[in-house]
């Protein structure tokens, strides 16, 4: 089976490419970190019958291009970029494995919870600039924490909050009364999260429903000591409204660990004293990287068995 990867983090990974070249020895992998657009994509993975995809959009008019792809194997756990409904009209395949990396995604969402609360990212970049400023915030311990999308990462969430004694508010989609009733969570509306939560974190996918879903509107419910968090998909945040409620101190302090655009742009958004900007890695702890890697090749392995 002629397999491609598109990814650049996983063609660099020794075991990854390891247990390919045992798996699928002839496989294409993107070792030079191309990044496609659409036609450089169409041509990468042109004449393959598997790909596993990271970041690429993979739509209808890539999959008209490519009659022999019959399945994709999502390396990650979005699935925003694949056009679901096209790939079932063509009858390609979609191996993908939820939650595989929501350990790491979690840590990443209670440490920038504890950073910012603390006052540690603040207080640290005024002392390299020789300024000796003892604030030590606010503990998290006992704090209300909102959590917007209760899947995999959430629920992960919810579990690492067990120490701290935290009251939770939860908003999702689907119902989960038992799973809340069981973890002692609250059940609120989006609002009641704005104008309650202490700590407000998104585990949502990117959507018409939630585009934007924070914006200037929702900052003016939320306390004055908020702390925002989005390590789920940028344009779930609108960073201009952020930006404004930021610099005119309306909430706290928040984290973005993804962007409207990626690698971010807004320059003045990025030097915000109050703002944690990292660069997508919330899911990209070393051992989440291999669980995903290996998902994706435990796919096309099983896929390869089927159609023997």
């Amino acid at each position: 089976m002629k397999v491609a990867v598109t990814s650049p983090s996983f063609s660099k990974h020794t075991d990854l490419i390891e247990k390919m070249n045992k798996e699928f020895p002839d496989a294409k992998l993107n070792t030079k970190g191309e990044k496609f657009s659409q036609t450089s994509l169409i041509d990468y993975l042109k004449g393959y019958e598997a790909a596993i995809i990271g970041l690429d959009e993979i739509d209808d008019k890539v999959l008209a291009q490519l009659p022999e792809l019959k399945i994709i194997a999502k390396y990650g756990v979005g699935l925003n970029n694949i056009d679901i409904e096209a790939c079932k009209k063509r009858g390609v395949k979609i191996g993908w494995t939820g939650g595989v990396n929501k350990t790491s995604v979690a840590e990443m969402v209670i440490a920038n919870a504890l950073t910012l609360l603390r006052n540690i990212y603040q207080t640290a970049n005024l002392l390299s600039e020789g300024k000796w400023e003892k604030d030590g915030g606010e503990q998290l311990n006992n704090k209300t924490v909102g959590i917007i999308g209760v899947g995999h990462i959430g629920k992960e969430v919810v579990r690492m909050l067990a120490p701290f004694n935290c009251t939770i508010l939860v908003n999702d989609i689907i119902n989960q009364d038992d799973y809340y009733k069981t973890n002692n969570l609250i059940k609120s509306s989006k609002e009641d999260i704005f104008k309650n939560a202490d700590v407000i974190t998104i585990h949502t996918p990117l959507t018409a429903e939630t585009q934007n879903l924070l914006n200037q509107k929702s900052f003016l419910l939320m306390k004055p000591n908020a702390v925002i968090i989005n390590t789920a998909r940028g344009g779930i945040v609108n960073e201009n409204d952020l930006l404004e409620a930021l610099k005119s101190n309306r909430i706290k302090a928040a984290a973005l660990d993804v962007y409207e655009e990626e690698p971010p742009t807004n320059s003045e958004l990025l030097a915000l004293p109050n703002l944690i900007c990292t660069p997508h890695i919330g899911g990209n702890a070393k051992e989440a990287v291999f669980a995903m890697g290996m998902s994706a090749i435990n796919h096309l392995i099983d896929y390869k068995l089927i159609n023997l």
